[in-house]
């Protein structure tokens, strides 16, 4: 049976999510709520929603079977854990969590509910990533043991006008929420193709300069002033991985915010802002038109009036060559996507584990392997580079 779900927070990505749900078969009612009432309301109204909901309180106390949180970044932690013991399944936006007590929270409430829990993490389904893990399941790289993720997003590509939209007056506290606190778009990539997990960390991080008042500590509401960090990881098995969380960097975002490498022992995989490319011990292979992923929406559509224009591509691209959309709902043939593809797969995901009472893809032990280590590499960044222990939650329950 359909089941009904709650939007929660209806900033710029709730509205194309919830035209997903509002397509899925498997979805019923949906309801919105928003800190700013007028925001759920509009929402309601443009997509002929069930429903607008006074507040988050009101929505659990209510009849919905599930909630989507699209909420602000570091709140993810405790709504999740406050929904799960109110008896929802939870679809949340990335990060898990910004510490170590919010993700063992989510764990334990996901174990003693038996709820679903996702993270919607875009690279999981990143055109690289599904690539790079149909090599590692073919065994084309032979063994793998070394990879990078950047993600590199210039905070002059539709970062600041995003903070102010969603932060008011007082925008500059948040936006400077620190590089690798938001690290499951590089890490997900990644570990999303690489069946291992991070053990050990050191993490630099670039104090930011441009004295705009934004990653300035004084003003911070996460005490911090870094803007750029890279951070290396070793993996359990051996080998390693490297990823970039940057904000102030000369590069195309607006094109390619994520990108990947892998490199093994038979083959490797490396990917630039407009080139993809496939290498082993005999030569290179242009993979490129492979991996490219085809808009489903105009960047001027009327639903994006609320998106920067340099953040528009992340809700108009659609699915590649490489992703197998045979899986998918029929509803979803012509609707918009995102994030290089992802957006249909994830909402999929997430539709079909709660009715069919399964894992999904990114469940909650999964989602901690995207977030935790970026979470201990801030801490390595704070103490000059230590290198640090990753701590694994582990694997999901059989």
């Amino acid at each position: 049976m359909p089941f009904s779900i709650g939007i929660v927070g209806a900033g710029q990505f709730a509205g194309s999510f919830a035209k997903l749900f509002q397509l899925h078969p498997g979805v019923g009612d949906i309801y919105a709520t928003d800190l700013l009432p007028e925001r759920a309301d509009r929402l309601v109204r443009e997509l002929r929603l069930a429903g607008s909901v006074p507040s988050f309180d009101e929505l659990l106390t209510g009849d919905v079977d599930a909630v989507a949180l699209f909420t602000q970044r570091w709140t993810h932690g405790p709504l999740v854990v406050q929904a799960l013991r109110a008896g929802k399944h939870v679809y949340s936006a990335v990060p898990m969590a910004v510490s170590l007590e919010e993700t063992k929270a989510i764990i334990e409430a996901v174990k003693e509910t038996g709820l679903t829990y996702m993270m919607g993490e875009t690279s999981h389904y990143n055109p690289a990533t599904v690539y790079a893990r149909e090599k590692i399941a073919g065994n084309g790289f032979g063994r793998l043991f070394y990879a990078e993720g950047d993600y590199v997003h210039d905070m002059d590509l539709g970062f600041y006008d995003a903070y102010r939209y969603s932060g008011g007056e007082t925008w500059k506290e948040t936006a400077s929420y620190p590089p690798l606190l938001y690290p499951t778009h590089s890490i997900g990539g990644i570990l999303g193709a690489w069946q291992t997990y991070a053990t050990s960390v050191s993490a630099v991080g670039v104090t930011d300069d441009r004295g705009d008042g934004v990653f300035d500590r004084g003003t911070s509401r996460f005490d911090n002033d870094f803007s750029n960090a890279t951070a290396l990881f070793e993996v359990a098995g051996g080998g390693s991985f490297r990823t970039n969380e940057f904000r102030r960097v000369g590069y195309p975002s607006h094109i390619r915010e994520s990108r990947f490498r892998f490199f093994g022992t038979e083959g490797s995989f490396e990917q630039l802002a407009t080139v993809s490319v496939w290498q082993d011990k005999t030569g290179v292979r242009d993979v490129s038109e492979h991996l490219q992923a085809v808009p489903t929406l105009a960047a001027d559509d009327p639903s994006l009036e609320n998106v920067a224009p340099a953040l528009r591509d992340a809700f108009i691209s659609g699915t590649a060559p490489v992703h197998d959309r045979s899986r998918l709902p029929r509803e979803f043939a012509h609707a918009p996507n995102g994030h290089e593809g992802s957006h249909h797969f994830l909402v999929d995901d997430f539709v079909e584990a709660v009715n069919g009472g399964t894992l999904p893809t990114v469940n909650a032990w999964v989602a901690a392997r995207y977030t935790v280590p970026g979470i201990v590499a801030h801490d390595s960044a704070r103490r000059d580079g230590e290198r640090l222990t990753v701590p694994d939650f582990g694997d999901p329950p059989s």
